[in-house]
């Protein structure tokens, strides 16, 4: 009987796990649907526990009103902290603010910032984290904690092993960055873990102006379409 009961919930999940898949195409085509008519953007990443007043966020604030002053919309994770600055300064800067949001238990919610027709709520990461890079031109990453690095390394990685174009890696805060870069080229470069043309679009930044020549300089006679 155990044995009965037991594979009949095992088929029950995988039952459920098929038809998870019509929620997870959604998700996918009204992402796609959404963001490929809003031009090109710049990603903005950092904690969202950084708090208004606090250094980065007002540096993340002029970054994005000087990043929306160049031309592009401004992307972020649609909550409060970091992304919130960075929507507050395309705002600012009447720019496009998209915010692809997603379901937390803790710290997210919408910020006032993004633009009502872009604001986009999803429940897997792994659909927003494809957002995030095929629509991006750029990423501009302020401190943050884990989720910030997972999206650095990945598009590190996707460009890395040429499954999405080359595209501008800013990290904005040399004081905070500096530990880790040191040791991506101390150790891991030296394992031979990695090459040193994998850090060449890496930048290290600490002003608005810098971030923008960055990008600028990189789109120079480039085509600005989506990453793949």
């Amino acid at each position: 009987m155990r044995k009965e009961q037991h594979h009949k919930g095992w088929n029950e999940i995988k039952t459920n796990d098929s038809w998870a898949l019509f929620k997870i195409m959604g998700e996918f085509v009204n992402g796609f649907e959404k963001m490929s008519v809003i031009g090109p953007c710049v990603s903005i990443f950092g904690s969202a526990r950084t708090k208004e007043g606090n250094e980065y966020y007002e540096l993340a604030v002029n970054i994005a009103k000087s990043i929306a002053e160049a031309g592009y919309g401004i992307i972020t994770g649609g909550g409060p902290g970091v992304m919130e600055a960075g929507n507050k300064g395309a705002h600012l800067a009447g720019g496009t603010s998209v915010g692809l949001n997603i379901d937390l238990p803790f710290e997210q919610h919408d910020n006032p910032y993004i633009d009502g027709d872009k604001s986009l709520d999803f429940d897997y990461f792994f659909v927003r984290k494809v957002m995030f890079v095929k629509y991006s031109q750029g990423f501009v990453v302020m401190p943050g904690g884990f989720g910030t690095l997972d999206e650095l390394f990945e598009a590190i990685t996707l460009i890395q092993t040429n499954k999405i174009e080359k595209f501008p890696i800013i990290l904005v805060g040399s004081d905070f960055w500096k530990g880790l870069f040191d040791w991506v080229k101390n150790t891991m470069l030296e394992a031979g873990n990695v090459s040193a043309h994998d850090l060449d679009l890496i930048k290290i930044a600490d002003t608005a102006e810098e971030v923008v020549e960055i990008i600028d300089s990189f789109y120079k006679g480039r085509s600005l379409s989506p990453n793949f």
